[in-house]
């Protein structure tokens, strides 16, 4: 018989181990609270939401902001396109770019407007103006050459960019690389691509029916081949447009009609620093019938676009300059009916937009009167200088400075202070009868510092004994001045071989050597010490002699910011709206300017103090492609939105500092940023930057001559990209030099450095500078050694004997001025 299941039961505790405490609801009950409210203690709630946004929203507050979001939304895309918008809304920009070599952009054109059946008798040839009646919309074509300045110019003005690109282009060559790195770094609106089949051109193309026979029957590849050329086009394009989506063929009418669509229909997104100001393509430009004045009053024609156009504000126009607008008329839309002889002249019935008022800007660069600034810092300029500034508010001397240590005299003991003045230093007795003198103090303090090794000094009378131990501290030993042969070896062996000035600034940057013949003083007196380059106040009273011409007329913004955002929102309001053709009539317009007359010619509004000039900065970044460093003060070229400078800027060290005082860099190596400084003209508002260096080619009339004079300014090279600063009058760039030593002697703290400097003088006048070593190790000068700039010098701890010695030097270097810069020239 089985025997039977046993019923297994689960384990579980007693309910006398589970303990339920009971739960504390009254809040504020405790009688330390109750204390504090009837006090009048605010209580804080904790975790609550504030502002508005952090509001809980019911699920029909949540729907009503989506539905408003969505409203704004709509209503702003319908403001960026209503200027396009009627039968006389203004035309968009199309900038067609040339990206390789061989492309014939007028064909591209055709070949895109037969695509949405515009008729073959309108002229495709430089800029031109078609109307799609498929879409109602009117297209500007912008060509541009093959030519850096040519597309930057182009496609500034464009609301479309396309770039054309040969069907043989396998890769992209430096000069399209180039191309497109620079047009993307000044910023650029929205971005198609086409490839065009090579052998195409406009003359080959007469009707619709020729285009595609035509391309079918010469060099037309395999549609794997193209498909692949298509792949690798795109995936070069992208590296700078990622937004861009698909490469269009020009062999396909379907894909040319979906261009043509999305030009037509497409909201521009704009370029943001253009769109903050007002700006136009000029499509037509009236002299003046005389022209034996030397300036005159100009009409331009054009379309307003961006912001509203005032009268009171200045213009810029590339090439040309900045100019004051006397009148801004308005032009009377385009009659369907024949024109009458007898009618009014139109000039009589143009419309008055905008004229001057009292608010208008004049063409001042700089301020007419002087602007000073207040220093409640005590003027140095009136003392004599006896040593070297440190920290802009003591000098240092050897009268200044304190007593040195004197060893006590050995006199009998009771004598009085005024008996022990008729005891010379050279008595001496070893009875024990003898004491030390002492003026203030128990005989043990003065034990303890007699002869205050540790400090470098050692008595030089060796009579004179102490009834002290004997020191661990050697006596120092007698030094002996080289002779001239032998100290001229010694440095020339010390100094290695020179290296480029470039790579020795990379390796060593701001160190200098001083030749045994120059004196320091005289060679440095314009630099003084700082404790800390980043924490000592810079006091600008020395540098006032120095300073560049109209330093003190320069405009100064305190508040940059709020300064931006008062001159950005008075364009908001006011002035010719956009969209409007206009006559812009400019007053004072060189006549001699007649014959530079670029394509395309544009005009750009000035915010308010545009035209003035400031200290500029611009942090640049240079390009890792660039083989070799720039040097500061070497001649650029500076594109600052639609101004173009050049400029010999000074370079510094970027970021911010709580005495804004920067070191100056005199290189700026591939891939390191810094911050180029020079007075120009301002820009309101974060603005791209990018600066061109010439590149230098052999002029074949000149045979003789150096290598520099055998040159000529060649093409323009792209070497660094960048974005506008507030402009700061108060920001120091400090020129550092360092002078270095050789440790020639060390015993523990105590060492004797050489090749510093070279004559006694000169350490004198350095004395209160403090030394450091590469190894973190800070020290003073204690005294000098002979005549030819050996000294000892005193450091927190034990130096290494393959460890340098330096000082550290700082004067204020100055920006200078930029120019207006033409490509024409």
């Amino acid at each position: 018989m089985a025997p039977m299941a046993v019923p297994t039961e689960q384990h579980h505790h007693r309910n006398t181990t589970k303990k339920a405490n009971k739960v504390f609801k009254s809040k504020h009950m405790t009688k330390g609270a109750l204390k504090d409210l009837s006090k009048g203690k605010i209580e804080i709630e904790r975790g609550s939401r504030k502002t508005p946004h952090q509001q809980l929203m019911s699920k029909m507050q949540r729907r009503n902001q989506a539905e408003q979001k969505k409203r704004l939304k709509s209503k702003a895309k319908s403001e960026a396109v209503s200027i396009f918008s009627g039968q006389h809304g203004a035309p968009r920009h199309v900038a067609v770019i040339p990206v390789s070599e061989g492309v014939d952009l007028d064909a591209a054109v055709l070949q895109l407007n037969q695509s949405v059946d515009v008729p073959n008798s309108e002229s495709y040839s430089g800029i031109c103006q078609v109307r799609i009646d498929r879409f109602k919309q009117s297209i500007t074509y912008i060509p541009a050459t093959r030519d850096l300045i040519s597309a930057l110019d182009v496609c500034r003005l464009a609301d479309f960019v396309v770039f054309v690109i040969s069907s043989d282009a396998g890769a992209l060559d430096e000069t399209a690389q180039v191309l497109l790195k620079a047009v993307e770094g000044q910023g650029i609106s929205n971005v198609m691509a086409l490839v065009q089949v090579c052998g195409i051109h406009s003359s080959n193309l007469v009707n619709e029916i020729d285009i595609y026979s035509y391309q079918r029957l010469e060099k037309i590849p395999t549609p794997k081949k193209r498909t692949q050329v298509v792949t690798s086009l795109k995936s070069s394009l992208t590296r700078y447009f990622p937004s861009l989506d698909k490469v269009h063929s020009l062999d396909s009418r379907q894909d040319c009609s979906n261009v043509i669509r999305g030009l037509c229909t497409a909201t521009p997104k704009g370029i943001h620093w253009r769109d903050d100001r007002s700006w136009m393509l000029i499509e037509n430009v009236e002299w003046p019938a005389s022209l034996t004045e030397e300036t005159g009053d100009v009409v331009i024609t054009g379309i307003v676009r961006g912001k509203g156009l005032k009268a009171d504000r200045l213009v810029h126009i590339p090439t040309w300059g900045d100019f004051q607008i006397s009148l801004i008329t308005k032009v009377p839309p385009p009659s369907r009916k024949k024109e009458d002889a007898m009618n009014i002249d139109d000039a009589v019935n143009e419309e008055v937009l905008d004229e001057p008022t009292e608010d208008a800007e004049d063409l001042t660069t700089v301020s007419p009167e002087e602007v000073f600034m207040t220093d409640d810092t005590p003027s140095m300029l009136g003392q004599e200088r006896k040593g070297v500034l440190l920290d802009d508010h003591h000098y240092f001397s050897d009268e200044d400075e304190p007593t040195a240590y004197e060893v006590p005299k050995r006199i009998p003991r009771g004598t009085s202070k005024y008996q022990s003045a008729w005891y010379l230093d050279d008595f001496s007795d070893s009875g024990s009868d003898l004491m030390d003198e002492e003026h203030d103090g128990d005989e043990e303090m003065m034990d303890m510092e007699e002869g205050r090794p540790e400090d470098g000094v050692f008595p030089d009378n060796r009579d004179a004994m102490t009834e002290g131990g004997g020191t661990e501290y050697p006596q120092s030993e007698m030094f002996l001045d080289p002779s001239p042969e032998e100290e001229a070896k010694q440095i020339e062996e010390y100094r290695a071989s020179k290296k480029s000035e470039a790579q020795e600034d990379l390796e060593f940057p701001d160190e200098i050597e001083l030749h045994p013949n120059t004196l320091a003083r005289e060679r440095l007196a314009r630099y003084r010490g700082l404790r800390s380059l980043k924490t000592s106040k810079w006091e600008t009273e020395e540098d006032r002699a120095h300073e560049p011409e109209d330093w003190r007329h320069l405009l100064q913004v305190p508040d940059y910011k709020g300064a931006r955002n008062q001159c950005i929102r008075e364009a908001l309001v006011g002035g010719a709206k956009p969209g409007t053709k206009v006559h812009v009539h400019l007053r004072a317009v060189p006549l001699n300017l007649q014959q530079r007359n670029p394509s395309p010619l544009s005009l750009f509004s000035l915010l308010r103090h545009e035209h003035k000039h400031a200290v500029v900065n611009i942090n640049m970044t240079l390009n890792s492609t660039v083989e070799a460093p720039i040097k500061s003060k070497e001649e650029l070229i500076f594109q600052c939105g639609p101004r173009r400078l050049l400029v010999k800027p000074i370079f510094s060290s970027a970021g911010t500092t709580p005495n804004n005082v920067h070191k100056f860099d005199r290189f700026i190596h591939p891939g390191r940023n810094a911050v180029a400084t020079f007075i120009g003209p301002v820009s309101w508002g974060s603005i791209p930057v990018l600066i061109f260096k010439r590149t230098s080619v052999a002029d074949p009339e000149i045979l003789d001559g150096s290598d520099e004079a055998n040159t000529k300014p060649g093409a323009l090279e792209l070497v660094a990209t960048g974005t506008s600063m507030a402009p700061d009058h108060s920001r120091v760039v400090a020129k550092r030099v360092i002078l270095t030593g050789h440790p020639y002697k060390i015993h523990k703290k105590l060492v004797t450095v050489r090749y510093m400097f070279f004559n006694a003088e000169d350490i004198a006048w350095f004395k209160a500078l403090q030394l450091w070593t590469r190894r973190g190790r800070t020290g003073y000068i204690k005294e000098s050694l002979g005549t030819h700039g050996y000294f000892k010098a005193t450091f927190d701890a034990k130096i290494n004997p393959q460890d340098s010695i330096g000082i550290s030097l700082y004067k204020r270097i100055f920006p200078r001025k930029a120019v207006e810069w033409d490509a024409l020239d």
